[in-house]
């Protein structure tokens, strides 16, 4: 299936269920900043999963061309058809992919389809330090891109990984983004060290202890959140 048939199809599947009395709510929780067709995420993801098994795909390149081009269809819905895509195949995709990942983070986008590609993004790199230690040094580099989701993927990318994280990173990547004003970023620095008192609450409230002069209070409230 090349990937101008697989957004036909998805445009395709996604027709029937356009619901215009539902789409001013979906556009205006997102502030206004893209068009909905008005499809709730359960049947969206319903209506596209056919086409996603018939997808076979082997490279990268192929299954990242059909997230583009789903990509650029005029409608929020879209976007998120691209995100699951990725995120249901993600095991197609390697270190050497992050970096075209990162470049639909880029593209009209925002918190709701950020996240989800983080989520890509850290399920590539877990999987690829067994055998590539370093892996993690792309994130390294992404957390100075001038884009601020493209920072924000690197500051949760780690989110799940319990007794995977690299606490040493984590705590980096904190102080890294913790003088910056931005809403997104200082939440999200709050949830990735949130996540992680999950499964270690002392490493937490220890960072938290010797950096409280340099974290926004959002990032400490967020943060303690799983602390006692």
């Amino acid at each position: 299936m090349t990937p101008k048939t697989f957004a036909k199809e998805i445009k395709a599947a996604l027709a029937p269920h356009t619901d215009a009395e539902r789409a001013p709510a979906m556009r205006a929780y997102m502030r206004d900043q893209f068009d909905f067709l008005g499809i709730p995420t359960l049947l969206r993801r319903q209506a596209v999963l056919p086409i996603f098994k018939q997808l076979k795909v082997d490279d990268a390149a192929h299954m990242l061309a059909c997230a583009d081009a789903v990509w650029a269809l005029p409608a929020r819905e879209y976007q998120y058809v691209a995100t699951d895509l990725l995120a249901r195949k993600w095991k197609t995709l390697a270190i050497a992919d992050i970096a075209p990942v990162l470049e639909i983070v880029q593209r009209a986008c925002w918190w709701d389809c950020v996240d989800p590609l983080a989520g890509v993004v850290g399920d590539v790199l877990k999987a690829a330090r067994s055998h590539t230690p370093q892996a993690q040094a792309v994130m390294d580099a992404a957390l100075e891109h001038d884009s601020l989701w493209v920072r924000r993927v690197a500051m949760i990318h780690q989110l799940g990984w319990r007794d995977h994280t690299d606490e040493t990173r984590l705590f980096n990547y904190a102080r890294a983004l913790a003088a910056e004003s931005d809403f997104f970023i200082r939440k999200a620095i709050g949830w990735a060290l949130r996540d992680y008192a999950w499964h270690r609450p002392q490493a937490v409230s220890g960072f938290l202890a010797v950096s409280a002069d340099i974290l926004s209070p959002l990032t400490v409230r967020e943060a303690s959140k799983n602390l006692v």
